[in-house]
């Protein structure tokens, strides 16, 4: 076996997997505020892709400014859609909320390229091309710089869970909205506040995950592909997010490596699947997850 390159190959899929999950902390995030899962995370990392990609190209300005704009705008989208759409669905069924975000994700798959054109456009991040040599490692900057975004948010919302007020009230109103509610907590405030930290995650992902693949209505497509991370992880767990999206992104790279020029390729696009699946049979609360037992 050449060691070098399965390092390599190894290298490549821990900064992959920081990267998917920046966006599996959107899907957390909103589970476990909301117990529901928002199945249109990935429409949210589209749209903010879009928008980016608008201010920075189209409007021409600065990188930072339109990072910005980009955070706003998915902030206030996420302020608007939970008060319009999400807020009159508290105390319904979950599987209400849920349907509710296949519709959105559809809706908005639709208006992205209406509102911000069709075409591929791409974002250059403020690093340089050239890779860098790390030992055994060849890194690319984009990875690097998308890898070390998702470390510092990830730990920022981890503090925010366990040692903040705030974050303690979010976890409260997950176990239950109506012990929470009798407890005085604001159901509502926290739904909003939960949707707006993942408006706040699409858009930084958007922005790292448009540097690497082009900016267009295919980057909805990275919400899927980071199911399998939560899923192995735990939907409810900001570290299960960290370690699915580590296992994950060193599969896909090893598949990648060693069993496509066997097949003639496939095998990177369907072994997260494999793995979710396994997940589902063995532990399908996933690795970090709350098991919860339910009696019908």
């Amino acid at each position: 076996m050449d060691w070098q390159f399965t390092f390599l190959l190894i290298g490549n899929g821990v900064l992959i997997g920081l990267m998917y999950s920046l966006i599996a902390l959107g899907f957390v995030i909103v589970y476990k505020a909301t117990d529901a899962i928002n199945f249109a995370q990935g429409e949210f990392v589209m749209l903010a892709a879009l928008l980016s990609a608008a201010m920075i190209v189209l409007m021409e300005l600065p990188f930072w400014i339109g990072v910005i704009v980009a955070v706003i705008g998915m902030v206030s989208f996420s302020f608007g859609l939970e008060r319009v759409v999400l807020r009159p669905l508290l105390g319904r069924p979950i599987v209400a909320v849920i349907m509710a975000t296949i519709g959105l994700a559809a809706i908005l798959r639709g208006l992205g390229p209406m509102i911000f054109g069709a075409e591929t456009r791409s974002i250059s991040l403020p690093v340089g091309d050239e890779p860098i040599y790390l030992g055994p490692f060849i890194l690319q900057p984009v990875q690097v710089t998308g890898a070390l975004v998702a470390l510092f948010f990830l730990g920022g919302f981890t503090w925010f869970f366990l040692k903040s007020r705030m974050g303690v009230a979010m976890r409260a109103v997950a176990d239950n909205q109506q012990v929470a509610q009798a407890m005085g907590i604001n159901v509502e405030r926290y739904f909003a506040l939960a949707w707006a930290m993942a408006g706040i995650v699409s858009a930084l992902g958007g922005v790292v995950w448009g540097a690497m693949l082009g900016v267009d209505v295919h980057v909805a497509l990275i919400g899927l592909k980071v199911f399998p991370v939560v899923i192995l992880g735990g939907l409810d767990s900001i570290v299960g997010a960290v370690v699915g999206g580590l296992i994950v992104g060193i599969v896909e790279n090893l598949a990648a490596g060693y069993l496509d020029p066997l097949v003639g390729g496939g095998t990177k696009d369907f072994a997260p699947y494999v793995l979710m699946i396994i997940a589902l049979m063995v532990r399908p609360y996933g690795i970090f997850g709350k098991r919860k037992i339910e009696r019908v």
